[in-house]
């Protein structure tokens, strides 16, 4: 039986989803995006989300990303056998990790909602609320994230 939770509906309008990036398209370096962005296809760099980033599934994100509000994961984050620290996101909303969703880079939200499937094969970490939240230069210069209580 499927519960309401069990279901992400994605609403590009009504999410003020401007901007997009098509399957069979490569963007990389520098890149900034007012409103959301919805990726079919690979993007990579330097990049910033003022808005909700969907990655759809097909789609591939690498490198430093900080998006301003939510953060929706269909495809992949990061690349095939990268490390963690190649790709870090930094979320200021909520991340939702669908059942086709993989993630070989380091994901921080304020908070994550899995769905049974999602696979996350690099570290996640919750932000506080009412923190402050780290910024990307620092968090790639940080050792790798530990779980609490778990031993280098």
């Amino acid at each position: 039986m499927k519960l309401p939770q069990d279901t992400l509906t994605i609403d590009p309008i009504a999410m003020n989803v401007v901007n997009r990036v098509a399957a069979g398209s490569r963007l990389d370096g520098d890149l900034q995006f007012d409103g959301g962005l919805l990726v079919q296809g690979e993007i990579s760099g330097q990049i910033r989300v003022n808005g909700r980033l969907i990655i759809w599934k097909g789609g591939t994100v690498r490198g430093a990303v900080r998006v301003q509000g939510d953060f929706y994961l269909f495809g992949q984050l990061g690349g095939q056998d990268a490390s963690a620290q190649d790709t870090v996101l930094e979320c200021h909303g909520m991340a939702y990790v669908a059942q086709t969703g993989m993630s070989t880079g380091t994901l921080m939200a304020k908070r994550l909602q899995l769905y049974e499937g999602a696979d996350l094969r690099g570290p996640f970490k919750t932000l506080k609320l009412g923190g402050s939240l780290p910024v990307l230069h620092d968090v790639q210069s940080q050792q790798p994230l530990r779980a609490p209580g778990s031993r280098p």
